[in-house]
């Protein structure tokens, strides 16, 4: 099949408290504007959206712009790592952390006019990405504590953004507990119990928490935090750095740094790994980074 010069953009209609049809409406008024041939399809299921997504593969579209947070970032680049077709990106989520990660405008005009600028440059960005068997993610991978919050926060229909997750780390406080795990680093094993295991492809989760802080998506590693056995009133005293990064100094923190990383546990119930926010597995899971397997629609001054 012919290369093409569409754009296909993707939207999800919850995001944004159900602002993204909106957003994508005046996004893709914009990118004609500049002369960019969308395409806008007909909303359906997440399957009908990865399809989508692979026909524009098919076409070799020079990209797929995606309107809303990471659940949408997720679902496109399933299709669209490791070829050609690049990731753009109009923040209009709840969670905007791999936006975020990369530097990407927050504000819709200036997102759009980036993506517009990007198609005209010779030089788009490449970043990595992290596999766990067939499945990408771009983030951060959670397992323990922090996915168990991932899980009720994603059961939570109230109330919207940061909060909400606030609320489901405070719910699930009451359930705390470090299981046995072992971490096998670039085939370096380690056993220890974690309340929660984090591997960073970028620095955030949840909204903005830098649980990875050291994080960099270009440098063909993962950073991993473990956080040991801890108690409620040290895990509540801990929570408020989070959000400044400061964590790391904790003596129940430890960091590691690797290209594949898998996490084993034999605790029951088993421990679910989340990435992106979605769900990847019950343990064992193992993660590799794929260094540059991503182009994003970012002007970039690298080679």
């Amino acid at each position: 099949m012919a290369a093409s010069d569409n754009l296909t953009l993707l939207v999800n209609p919850q995001a944004g408290h159900g602002r993204a049809m909106r957003t994508a409406e005046l996004v893709a008024g914009m990118l004609r504007v500049r002369g960019i041939p969308v395409i806008v399809p007909a909303l359906g299921s997440a399957a009908a959206m990865r399809g989508i997504a692979a026909e524009a593969v098919r076409r070799a579209d020079p990209g797929v712009v995606v309107v809303g947070g990471d659940g949408i970032c997720h679902l496109a680049i399933q299709e669209i790592a490791g070829t050609n077709t690049a990731l753009g990106i109009i923040p209009a989520g709840t969670g905007n952390d791999f936006a975020a990660a990369l530097g990407l405008p927050g504000d819709v005009q200036r997102a759009a006019t980036a993506i517009a600028d990007a198609l005209e440059s010779t030089k788009h960005r490449t970043v990595d990405l992290a596999r766990c068997g067939r499945q990408w993610w771009a983030s951060v991978l959670c397992a323990g504590f922090d996915s168990a919050v991932n899980d009720r926060a994603n059961r939570m229909p109230w109330p919207r953004g940061r909060r909400r997750y606030d609320l489901a780390l405070l719910a699930e406080m009451a359930r705390l507990r470090a299981v046995p795990m072992t971490l096998e680093l670039d085939g370096r094993t380690v056993a220890l119990e974690a309340t929660l295991v984090a591997v960073g492809n970028t620095s955030t989760y949840g909204g903005g928490i830098p649980i990875c802080p050291r994080a960099d998506p270009q440098d063909g590693l993962l950073d991993v935090t473990v956080v040991g056995r801890i108690s409620r009133w040290h895990l509540t005293r801990v929570t408020p750095t989070l959000r400044r990064g400061e964590h790391l100094a904790h003596p129940s923190v430890t960091t590691y740094r690797a290209r594949s990383v898998s996490l084993h546990s034999n605790a029951s119930p088993a421990v679910t790994a989340y990435a992106d926010g979605e769900p990847i597995s019950a343990l064992p899971v193992t993660a590799i980074c794929q260094p540059g397997a991503l182009r994003v629609l970012q002007t970039w001054p690298g080679p």
